[in-house]
């Protein structure tokens, strides 16, 4: 069964936002997860487990982000990516 998660939108409170380091970390686990996953911000969306296409949204401190999975993962891919950016 093939599931998808409602949006999730976050506030990015670290003080880098999506730096390097950050966008290496999300992508990296965005990859552990079959389906797709995609993070929105500044009205474009990206594939989350590309580090070079997280980094093009320039998301920077208190930008709002748009998580989306879709996939037999889905629920856990977007939990694990909110863990993400709640500690970067």
């Amino acid at each position: 069964m093939i599931e998808h998660t409602l949006p999730v939108t976050l506030k990015l409170t670290g003080k880098a936002g999506l730096e390097p380091r950050v966008a290496a970390q999300f992508a990296m686990a965005a990859s552990h997860f079959d389906g797709e996953v995609t993070i929105a911000c500044h009205g474009r969306t990206v594939n989350a487990k590309s580090v070079a296409e997280v980094m093009s949204l320039g998301a920077v401190h208190d930008d709002l982000v748009e998580l989306h999975a879709e996939g037999e993962q889905a629920q856990q891919a977007v939990n694990a990516l909110i863990a993400v950016i709640q500690k970067a």
